[in-house]
């Protein structure tokens, strides 16, 4: 089990939330909530052109995780692959989550419906195995492009141009990476997901939240 994550009672499921949270004076994380809205300002989203990408990674990449910080969106549940945690909805055209990975799982291949992704891994390592789009209707495996394992306070950009990902955690703890999606397509009109044997896909209607700005959502 990861450091700082224990089991707290639920009726229907069984939670995770770290236990160590004591916030400082000065909350660097939600100081980077605010420093992403502002760089986005009122654009549509990272494709726009007033819009740096190089600017919103590194505001990621600068922030050094602390799990005090970040810790009461970390809500988990041991049931399922991942959860999705609301954290910050911006400006109305992109959406900020704390993702939380149960040990040994990992989301199914999936695109990003035309949307940007930026991850930042804030506790653990994440593998990410990216795969080429499926050519025509002709069934065949999915070809693997690349795989990469994200350390903690590392951050990867992927969007549909880039090719469909998985993401797993294969190590024996919870892991936790935040999530800046660019516009929320996903949240709104859900995404793909692919069979890696046949590359056959699956719409998915609505990938809905665990919780929202820190308090847990009837699952």
């Amino acid at each position: 089990m990861a450091v700082g994550i224990t089991v707290t009672e639920a009726p229907a499921t069984t939670g995770y939330l770290s236990t160590n949270f004591k916030m400082s004076q000065t909350n660097n994380f939600d100081d980077l909530v605010v420093a992403l809205k502002e760089a986005l300002g009122p654009s549509s989203g990272l494709t726009s052109d007033d819009v740096d990408l190089e600017q919103l990674t590194q505001l990621m990449a600068d922030y050094a995780s602390d799990e005090q910080q970040w810790s009461r969106y970390a809500m988990g549940d041991e049931k399922l692959p991942y959860t999705r945690n609301l954290v910050d909805e911006g400006n109305g055209k992109s959406n900020l989550l704390v993702l939380v990975w149960s040990p040994g799982k990992g989301s199914p291949i999936h695109d990003h419906g035309n949307a940007h992704c930026l991850m930042k891994i804030l506790q653990g390592d994440l593998t990410e195995t990216r795969y080429e789009f499926p050519e025509g209707d002709q069934e065949a495996p999915m070809k693997v492009k690349s795989e990469k394992v994200h350390k903690e306070n590392e951050v990867a950009y992927m969007a549909d141009e880039l090719g469909v990902h998985r993401v797993s955690n294969q190590g024996s703890d919870f892991a936790v990476s935040l999530h800046l999606y660019t516009p929320p397509n996903v949240a709104k009109g859900g995404c793909h997901t692919f069979n890696p044997n046949t590359g056959k896909k699956f719409h998915v209607k609505k990938c809905g939240y665990y919780s929202a700005y820190g308090k847990k959502l009837r699952v």
